[in-house]
């Protein structure tokens, strides 16, 4: 039995903050109904290559971007810009428990799709808008885009190697983790504000800005700032405040070695074949690691080009040093771990015979996540929405389709 079996959500997301929230939603067993633009659906429908290969081979039309985001829904096609469409989706927000957007704010007041207007015709709907910057403050009327964000939100100022160093200068992150970390937010926001609802029996208006969330995940690092007023540096691979716990090259290899307390450094350095390292005074603990950490990182970097990377990950495994490779995608997904957890999975779909996906994290007891369906085609479930929700009939969606409206 899944989690939401009950849940009725009409998503009207495009890209990824949005999708990722309902693509969860649609894990936990809640039926997703995307409402897509017909004729054009999600924009990254078209966000490829790559793209997923149908039945015999041949490339087909499903984006792997879209296919990342969109598992376990059902696709409407729908013009809610016309006032028939409107209407239509007024009814299905009848039948609704959670209506989610990411459009401009305000944009959907004029088709009578914002939340002062559907609350009045169902009370207890949970109403969830992401936007880039939220309804209020100077920013609210602009459009955000994750790596704008990762920009204006600080994130990429402690992204990248350190000034001083080759390369160094702002990076964005390699995945769009502004947006994922939207989903994720807006996701328990709307799960708390359901069970919220079953004791009051009111829905609610939930507004959730990128750059609020950029803000809010830079977690210890802000937190540096606040409590220091010291703008952060950025580090590259090396950590603010613990040394050694950064990337090291070996004589075969990059190694990550994360050392998080003077215990684990001892053992580090007994396994080095310099113990008396972890009895330097300069070095014995990790305030002193990082006032010397120029020094200490070096003296590493010289005694590591006598190791190769995997011998030295087991010597350090061995000894409870957290440590680790660096992994392209494909040896991530040749991991043994990886494997044995299952995270990738394959899917039968309609058009490419199956399409991968990967698992959703979290494991329950007792089946709580729905089994999992591939990302629907565009306007797949159209008139069975309509056939099931509304009771239209067969002549009556056939009109709709040929006046576009679906």
């Amino acid at each position: 039995m899944s989690l939401l079996p009950d849940i009725k959500v009409l998503d009207l997301t495009r890209v990824l903050a949005g999708p990722w929230c309902t693509q969860l939603l649609a894990d936990y067993g809640a039926t997703v109904i995307k409402i897509e633009k017909p004729g054009m659906g999600d924009d990254t429908r078209q966000w490829g290559p790559p793209y997923a290969k149908d039945a015999d081979g041949n490339l087909s039309s499903e984006a792997a971007y879209y296919l990342s985001a969109n598992r376990g829904k059902q696709s409407l096609t729908l013009d809610f810009a016309t006032t028939e469409g409107a209407a239509l989706l007024r009814q299905l927000v009848l039948q609704a428990d959670v209506f989610i957007e990411n459009y401009k704010v305000g944009s959907l007041q004029k088709y009578g799709l914002d939340y002062e207007s559907l609350k009045l015709i169902n009370p207890r709907l949970i109403y969830c808008s992401i936007t880039g910057f939220g309804q209020t403050g100077p920013y609210a009327a602009r459009p955000g885009y994750d790596f704008a964000i990762q920009g204006i939100g600080g994130l990429m100022s402690i992204t990248g190697e350190r000034a001083d160093l080759p390369g160094g200068g702002p990076q964005k992150a390699g995945v769009a983790v502004v947006d994922v970390m939207t989903g994720m937010y807006a996701s328990t926001a709307i799960l708390a504000s359901l069970t919220n609802r079953a004791s009051t029996g009111l829905g609610r208006f939930i507004d959730v800005a990128l750059l609020d969330v950029q803000v809010a995940m830079l977690a210890n690092v802000g937190m540096n700032y606040l409590v220091s007023e010291t703008v952060p540096a950025r580090w590259g691979n090396a950590h603010a405040n613990i040394v050694p716990y950064q990337a090291f090259a070996t004589a075969e290899g990059d190694l990550v070695i994360a050392v998080g307390n003077d215990k684990q450094f001892a053992h580090f350095c007994r396994i080095l074949g310099v113990p008396e390292w972890s009895a330097d005074t300069r070095f014995a603990s990790n305030p002193s690691r990082v006032q010397h950490r120029d020094l200490l990182v070096a003296m590493i970097a010289t005694q590591l080009k006598e190791w190769k990377a995997t011998e030295l990950a087991e010597a350090l495994e061995a000894a409870g040093v957290p440590c680790g490779p660096i992994n392209n995608l494909a040896q991530v997904f040749a991991d043994p771990q990886v494997q044995a957890r299952a995270m990738r999975v394959d899917v039968p779909h309609s058009v490419a015979g199956s399409v991968p996906q990967v698992r959703h994290p979290v494991q329950f007891s007792n089946d709580a996540l729905a089994p999992m369906k591939a990302p629907p085609l565009l306007g797949q479930h159209t008139d069975l929405v309509l056939q099931q929700m509304l009771g239209l009939q067969k002549d009556a969606i056939s009109d709709l389709h040929e006046r576009g409206i679906i």
